[in-house]
């Protein structure tokens, strides 16, 4: 007994005692987010650009659909009003005042009535197709970017696995975890930041094309209003 109890305080006297200052020591061995960015290496520039430039469309084609999806729900009763009273003028006034898309396609459709109604539609429609261009402007970079951020994310991954091989091959014998790790840090990283902007571009662009759908529809709406009231018989 006595000999085991000598046993057991020497074991305990050998194994290392965790003190106030090591418990720091370890703490501040995580890694930053700004650290683990630098060890992706420069593919994470063109990563980088492209998160920036995905923000940056997704807000600015944000505002500019909202401004444009803002329609006044007594406009076409207004246009109906002017143009049974025959007031033509104070039409178009209307709808220059109220610059909204749908307002630019009826101002296009008033200065076409006496018309075919063919002619009338066809002219409308041409308006909805700049409007929708307008409003579209930008998306088909955010496509690409949602499927191009990944793309380099995995240029990246080959770009590490080759220097870890490389790496490794000129360590010969002495090959050990270090050695390999900054091959390693570049091909995860620059996976992980690739696939975060291209999901990232992928739903804000799948976001800002319903919100122009909603816009459309709302053109096709009132156009349709609008071709009704020129069917009415007088």
């Amino acid at each position: 007994m006595n000999s085991f109890l000598f046993m057991l305080a020497q074991t305990q006297g050998d194994m290392p005692v965790l003190t106030g200052d090591t418990t720091e020591e370890a703490a501040q061995t995580g890694i930053s987010f700004f650290d683990l960015a630098l060890k992706g290496g420069w593919i994470m520039i063109p990563i980088a650009l492209l998160f920036i430039f995905a923000l940056y469309i997704f807000f600015e084609r944000f505002l500019v659909i909202k401004q444009k999806s803002k329609v006044d729900p007594g406009f076409m009763n207004r246009i109906k009003d002017y143009i049974s009273d025959n007031k033509i003028d104070s039409a178009i006034n209307l709808c220059e005042q109220t610059k909204t898309p749908v307002a630019r396609m009826i101002e296009k459709g008033i200065t076409r009535l006496g018309r075919p109604l063919e002619d009338v539609n066809a002219a409308i429609e041409n308006v909805g197709n700049l409007e929708i261009a307008k409003m579209e402007k930008g998306l088909a970079f955010l496509a690409t970017i949602s499927g191009g951020a990944p793309m380099i994310g995995f240029l990246g991954t080959v770009i590490g696995m080759i220097r870890a091989f490389y790496d490794m091959a000129n360590a010969g014998n002495n090959i050990d975890v270090g050695l390999l790790s900054n091959g390693i840090y570049t091909a995860m990283v620059t996976t992980v930041a690739g696939l975060i902007v291209g999901i990232i571009a992928y739903f804000a662009y799948n976001f800002l094309v319903a919100r122009v759908d909603k816009v459309v529809h709302k053109m096709e709406s009132s156009t349709m209003e609008f071709l009704d009231l020129l069917n009415e018989p007088a």
